[in-house]
Order: C-alpha cells, then structure tokens, then sequence
C-alpha cells in the first residue's frame, strides 16, 4: 500500500486533527486515511452529519398514506 507524506502542517490544524481523531476514538493517521477517503470518494458535509448523528435519531416514524386529493368546483 503507498504512503503519503504531508509536509508542513501548520500547529493549529495538527492541534484539531488530534483532538478530532481522539473524538471518534481512532489515531490520527487512521482519522487522515478517513479524511481523505471521505473528500476523495465526494462525501459531502451533510452526509457526514447524518452518518454522525445517525445514533441520536430514533426508529422511523411510518409515512401514512395519502389520499387523491378532492375535486373543486371553482364555477
């Protein structure tokens, strides 16, 4: 498998990147593999925040039928 090298990361971002890895409880080279997969294969932020709070979400709720709708008489 290759490997990546980056280069100059600035202290803040390195600071966030290990916080954030802590957070969802991986290692930072593993939380960058999850970073890049995510950006590469289009994963936008939405569908980020839905994986995320996938747990904080209860059973879904059932989508009643719908019925045609009435006719109008507009003479």
């Amino acid at each position: 498998m290759p490997t990546l090298t980056v280069r100059q990361v600035d202290a803040e971002t390195y600071q966030e990147l290990k916080a954030q890895a802590e957070k969802s409880g991986r290692s930072m080279e593993a939380e960058v593999r999850e970073i890049l997969a995510s950006a590469v294969q289009g994963r936008t932020w939405w569908q980020r925040w839905v994986d995320a709070t996938k747990h904080l979400r209860g059973d879904d709720l059932p989508i009643p039928e719908r019925s045609m709708p009435r006719e109008i008489d507009l003479s």
